[in-house]
């Protein structure tokens, strides 16, 4: 039986590339786990907006340049493309169906980012101030729930763009 890309594969490749994945990454991906994906295709999905497109990142080291990270959500953005093209939606049904919310999530996502990379560069610069233990348990909540706010976004987005999971939620 040839591998899957499953839940709890998904997750560790999360954790594991917590950073971001280059194109290269996200190819190899699919090929370890005998998916097709060609780089033709994610091009394509990035063009058509079903995907983000990547950032820019410098390499470390003089003259090395900067190479396209994406996130590690596109892995399960991919799936769920191809999984709606199984079941044989159109392009445009894609579009409009599984990015209803897509944007706003992903600028929800670089917002708290922004946030939490702020409030940690101030902490920085206190130091040798005492700054209260409950205040770095605050910031550590509030990242842990902002964490969670997404997921459960995701989630709630990903049952209303997959027709199969839409039909069980309205039956339960």
């Amino acid at each position: 039986m040839p591998p899957t890309l499953d839940d709890s594969a998904l997750i560790r490749l999360e954790k594991s590339h917590a950073r971001g994945l280059t194109s290269a990454e996200i190819l190899a991906v699919f090929a370890e786990h005998e998916l097709l994906l060609s780089e033709a295709s994610l091009r394509k999905y990035v063009q058509l907006g079903l995907l983000p497109r990547s950032v820019r990142i410098g390499r470390k080291g003089k003259h090395q340049g900067s190479q396209g990270i994406y996130p590690v959500s596109v892995v399960r953005q991919i799936l769920r493309i191809k999984a709606m093209m199984a079941q044989n939606y159109t392009i445009e049904q894609i579009r409009r169906e599984f990015l209803f919310v897509r944007a706003d999530l992903q600028l929800l996502e670089q917002t708290l980012t922004q946030i939490f990379a702020k409030l940690e560069r101030v902490l920085k610069d206190k130091k040798g101030v005492s700054i209260p233990q409950a205040m770095t348990r605050s910031i550590t909540d509030a990242r842990s729930l902002s964490r969670e706010l997404l997921s459960r976004l995701r989630t709630i987005e990903s049952r209303l763009t997959t027709p199969r999971q839409l039909d069980q939620a309205a039956a339960s």
